[in-house]
């Protein structure tokens, strides 16, 4: 099954070559990556007419050995045209689009393929580290406080007190006036108390 995917890959790749495509990628999907396809193909179209004309291409090369895309997206369009053939996945990109979308950054855990690697059969697997296994920096709580009855309550962060003091960040007018209110309503029990 994956010596036949990667043949079926290889088969895409050549038709968008016929087809003068430019900066063809062939992505090999990480598994812990959680990617939904085994191989992405990229590749850019000059004008909109070049994108639809590999896609075709792509299709006719496939169809007869009888292996179709599930699900065609943007053939009318011409910018991002995708064929989806569940075990790989090819993106035909206008120039612009490719700069914009930037795949190959997105999916930079992905392995990249030759088309002679492709032929000449899987390549040794490389160990790779989890994400779980790389050095992550661990924040730890604050210590549960106890409340007056004894049981314990979660630690609430300190609250940032703002003072009319000009060396302060200046709140907004409303915020100054709710600020100002409970100054006054405050003073006004103190004085009341005394």
């Amino acid at each position: 099954m994956i010596q036949e995917t990667r043949r079926q890959v290889a088969q895409a790749v050549r038709a968008v070559e016929s087809k003068k495509g430019e900066d063809i990628v062939i992505l090999e999907m990480d598994k812990a990556s959680g990617a939904f396809t085994d191989y992405f193909v990229l590749c850019t179209g000059t004008n909109p007419r070049q994108v639809q004309a590999i896609s075709d291409e792509i299709r006719k090369t496939l169809g007869p050995t009888g292996v179709l895309p599930n699900n065609i997206e943007g053939y009318n369009q011409a910018e991002w045209v995708l064929l989806d053939y569940v075990d790989f996945v090819v993106h035909i990109f206008s120039e612009r689009a490719r700069h914009f979308y930037d795949l190959e950054r997105l999916w930079k855990s992905a392995r990249r393929q030759s088309l002679t690697g492709l032929e000449k059969g899987p390549a040794a697997k490389k160990v790779t580290k989890t994400a779980a296994r790389k050095n992550v920096t661990i924040t730890r709580r604050a210590p549960k406080k106890t409340s007056r009855k004894g049981t314990k309550t979660a630690a609430r962060p300190a609250r940032k007190k703002f003072t009319k003091n000009k060396t302060t960040r200046r709140l907004p007018a409303n915020s100054q006036r709710s600020l100002a209110k409970a100054a006054s309503k405050k003073n006004k029990k103190k004085r009341k108390a005394s």
